[in-house]
């Protein structure tokens, strides 16, 4: 879930092409830490309530397979941003920090995220406190990864992406719809 395309990855490809890669892994590391405080109340504050109420769960499960649609579609139907404008101003690190996390803390697909599918993989009936710390340590690496990634494969295809702005929001679309398939086929409450 991580890997597929979303507003912080969109900034990240944006910042890479624009910055460098060198840049981007501040922006990660905001992102990151957003991702550990939305993980964190959603397990041990909204993921408790959650639990032991399995009909507002799956109500939310379906608001969210309705927004990931609707997320697909405005996408799919948006104009690329130009590129090849090059109106940035220098930043600080501080600065790519706070963009990242910003992007990442108020990114509607990380809310949704957490509460899908971390809960999934955390028995509460036993220590989940060791489980979180586990999930959330793999979550934040491989997270982290995917976005240099990103910023390292936009670097390398930066003449392509210029060239082809739209193929990236058909990907995007077509990732976010086939999530949202699987969030309504698999999670069952």
């Amino acid at each position: 879930m991580f890997i597929t395309p979303g507003t912080p990855r969109i900034v990240i490809i944006s910042y890479s092409m624009n910055y460098g890669v060198q840049k981007c892994v501040w922006t990660a590391l905001g992102d990151i830490t957003a991702n550990i405080i939305q993980a964190t109340l959603v397990i041990f504050v909204i993921g408790s309530f959650l639990s032991d109420h399995p009909t507002i769960l799956n109500t939310l499960k379906w608001f969210g397979v309705g927004y990931l649609t609707y997320l697909a579609y405005d996408i799919y139907k948006s104009k690329p941003n130009d590129v090849n404008s090059k109106k940035f101003v220098n930043k600080s690190f501080f600065s790519f920090y706070k963009d990242g996390f910003l992007v990442a803390g108020t990114s509607p697909k990380a809310w949704m995220f957490f509460p899908f599918i971390f809960p999934q993989f955390i028995d509460f009936n036993s220590n989940y406190v060791v489980q979180f710390f586990i999930l959330i340590t793999t979550y934040v690496i491989l997270d982290f990864l995917s976005l240099i990634g990103y910023a390292v494969l936009a670097n390398k295809l930066i003449v392509w992406i210029k060239a082809n702005p739209k193929i990236i929001n058909t990907i995007s679309a077509c990732v976010i719809i086939f999530i949202a398939i699987i969030i309504a086929i698999t999670q069952q409450y």
